[in-house]
């Protein structure tokens, strides 16, 4: 008996090395995946290869790849060695429903199945398409597509007395808040709408093709509404001091005019929103699609057939994390409570000036002068 379950045990082993060796002699290919995923405990998409305490998406991917036999396992630690390269860069705890990686890999059978197998319910792949030999999901890509989903309490003036529950945005707010969001459109300099970058660094300025916010609807007794943005490319934090900056004026702490000021050269302090309703919704490959998409060799990246499953798997993973999360945490509310610490008024000169005079003044009076520390 023991030696008919060790004969059986080889014979699974020896299988299996088969199944390997055919991979190994399948020809590599490049190849598109569509990714779905719910971002919420991950440190962003992008790997940081050599720190494992922040776990991001792709150590889950790349993990799944190697396990299903479509990479070799060297190609795991180095994904130079798969060409891998992602559309779009998500942040810490960002979502996704429509997100593009170009790799090359072996075709094996029922490949998505197998990668599907080796990753967590929250992660899939949705699609999979042939590319041409040289083709970059990040540097082909024209256009990517975001929506916020928020609980619309976060435009309720700050002078009004709110119970979160019972708010319900009303049509003269839901249109001066499409009103703000337009003006975004258009090449603007957004460098006070990301860090590390100065007022004439070139790659600050970004053009934005549309922002509107829908209509609203009740999940869980409260009341969400989703902004869309589609634009070229976007900048670290881009989207959510965009978004962040519009509830600041909505809300009364900062005027209109902030926003023109904010395009200028002077440091505007921008309030950043949470990351949690972020989700990449949509990259879109326009010119790819005009040269490649009707070859008769390749297929146009274009999801038509996938969109059910899209919007099942957000109906299942990325909305209800949004919501749930929210409840419990209450990541909105508590940051609402920060707008009042910004200074929408002055420029960053004029808050060092007042903060200098302030310091000289209280030295001068020998007072333990409580000046405002606001950066």
């Amino acid at each position: 008996e023991e030696n008919g379950h060790q004969n059986k045990r080889l014979k699974s082993d020896a299988d299996e090395e088969d199944a390997e060796d055919q991979n190994k002699k399948l020809p590599k290919r490049k190849i598109v995946l569509l990714m779905a995923y719910s971002g919420k405990g991950y440190h962003g998409m992008q790997r940081n290869v050599g720190s494992s305490q922040f776990k991001t998406i792709e150590d889950d991917l790349v993990s799944a790849l190697v396990q299903s036999g479509c990479i070799p396992e060297n190609h795991g630690e180095d994904m130079k060695k798969m060409s891998f390269q992602r559309c779009a860069r998500t942040d810490k705890g960002v979502s996704a429903a429509g997100q593009i990686v170009s790799l090359k890999v072996r075709l094996i059978d029922d490949i998505l199945e197998k990668i599907n197998n080796h990753l967590p319910s929250h992660i899939r792949i949705l699609g999979l398409k042939r590319v041409t030999g040289g083709f970059n999901s990040k540097n082909k890509c024209d256009a990517r597509t975001y929506s916020y989903m928020l609980p619309t309490f976060a435009f309720a003036h700050k002078d009004h007395d709110v119970q979160e529950e019972l708010y319900r945005l009303d049509t003269e707010t839901l249109e001066r808040v499409n009103k703000l969001l337009a003006c975004y459109k258009g090449t603007h300099n957004f460098h006070n709408f990301t860090s590390q970058k100065g007022p004439r660094d070139p790659s600050a300025r970004r053009y934005i093709m549309e922002m509107y916010c829908g209509e609203p609807f009740v999940r869980e007794n409260v009341e969400f509404a989703v902004i869309k943005v589609k634009g070229q490319s976007f900048m670290m934090h881009q989207i959510r001091k965009m978004i962040g900056l519009v509830i600041a004026i909505v809300k009364g702490y900062a005027a209109e005019s902030i926003m023109e000021r904010s395009w200028g050269e002077e440091k505007v302090d921008v309030p950043k929103a949470p990351g949690l309703g972020l989700v990449l919704e949509k990259v879109h490959f326009e010119k790819y699609n005009r040269r490649f998409g009707n070859d008769g060799l390749h297929e146009p990246l274009e999801w038509a057939e996938e969109e059910e499953k899209i919007a099942v798997f957000k109906e299942q993973y990325i909305y209800p994390t949004i919501i749930n999360t929210e409840r419990e945490e209450k990541s909105m509310a508590n940051w609402l409570n920060t707008l009042p610490i910004h200074d929408f008024n002055s420029s960053a000169v004029e808050m060092q000036t007042n903060n200098k005079n302030s310091k000289k003044s209280s030295d001068l009076e020998g007072s333990d002068g409580c000046g405002d520390d606001s950066d």
